[in-house]
């Protein structure tokens, strides 16, 4: 019986000792209970190896706590070290984006985020080098028929001897100035539309509608000029946009095919569906599109040198374009002899 070993009590931890020489005592974890008889019971099982197993382990993770924390600071460090490498990457390209480098973008490496931005840079360079020419633009094309206003109200006042004269110079003056704001109230249109205002009265557009009521506007104007002008519709189609914008833009493509078709031609207004799209098509027998104007044509004021004498104010596509982008449609331009301009719109969700 262990001398510290107490009985009727809970489970307790004691020395036991044995009938064989041991320089020490093992540890047991014993209960005991007195019997009715007065002999006690005895149930205990030896913890030295458990302890020794503590002990071993305890050793273990004091000797491999040195080499992770060594390890952890280490990671800690390289990681560190890598993500401030990346931000004055992007601090620095950062930097040269602001100094003007518009063609600067940032590192991506499959960030979604980068990725964004970099799509935010490339429009903003889009536009920036849209508007960086949009001044001079203005300016020459405003130019012009002030000038000539300007003129003619000089010669008026030293050459105008009769009241008929002077109404002529007054004409001629007037319609300079109706020419210039004409272009002034064209790139406020194009203003109101690119911010994009108008889609809160979005609504269903019957197209077939639109395109009979476009023929009969200007029918009449087609048959001055000797051309024929027809519409085409499969079926009755309907896609989601603004009525008025729409009129607009397929109107700004008749006019154009109107305009540059020779007398004798043939222009045909085309609405049909085509892969999960609904598509109008606007046809001519004039000169075309080049294959390298494509794109050119739908910046402001750009006319091409065969096109100079042409009345108008060269924003007749880039206000089509500017309606369709809104709407979230496609402006298609065909090249080659012959025009042809398609509006593809999409199927919503």
């Amino acid at each position: 019986m262990p001398d510290a070993l107490r009985v009727d009590v809970p489970a307790q931890s004691a020395k036991a000792a044995q009938n064989r020489s041991e320089m020490i005592d093992p540890v047991i974890r014993a209960i005991g209970r007195r019997l009715p008889n007065g002999d006690a019971l005895v149930i205990g099982c030896n913890v030295d190896e458990t302890a020794e197993i503590s002990h071993v382990v305890g050793e273990a993770l004091a000797l491999g706590l040195l080499p992770a924390l060594c390890l952890c600071l280490l990671a800690g460090a390289w990681l560190s070290l890598r993500a401030r490498r990346r931000v004055d990457e992007v601090n620095q390209r950062v930097q040269r984006i602001i100094a003007g480098n518009l063609r600067e973008r940032l590192p991506h490496r499959n960030v979604r985020l980068a990725v964004i931005v970099n799509g935010m840079l490339d429009e903003m360079e889009a536009m920036i080098h849209a508007l960086s020419g949009v001044g001079n633009d203005i300016a020459h094309d405003l130019r012009t028929p002030l000038t000539r206003a300007r003129l003619a109200l000089e010669r008026g006042r030293t050459n105008a001897g009769t009241l008929e004269q002077l109404q002529q110079v007054m004409d001629k003056a007037i319609a300079g100035i109706d020419q210039s704001l004409t272009i002034i109230t064209a790139l406020l249109r194009l203003a109101e539309i690119e911010n994009s205002r108008r889609s809160a009265a979005f609504g269903v557009v019957a197209l077939h509608e639109t395109l009979r009521e476009i023929c009969d506007v200007y029918e009449p104007i087609a048959e001055d000029k000797q051309i024929k002008l027809s519409v085409h519709v499969a079926d009755q189609l309907e896609v989601r946009g603004d009525r008025d914008l729409m009129f607009e833009a397929i109107a700004n493509l008749v006019d154009n095919a109107i305009k540059f078709t020779p007398a004798g031609g043939n222009v045909e207004i085309d609405l049909a569906r085509a892969d999960k799209h609904t598509v109008v098509r606007v046809n001519d027998t004039g000169p075309g599109i080049g294959q390298q104007e494509t794109e050119a044509v739908l910046r402001r004021f750009y006319r091409p040198d065969k096109n100079r004498n042409t009345p108008g104010v060269s924003l007749g596509l880039n206000l089509v374009s500017a309606i369709v982008k809104l709407h979230g449609f496609r402006l298609m331009i065909h090249p080659g002899p012959g025009g042809q301009v398609e509006i593809v719109c999409p199927d919503g969700d």
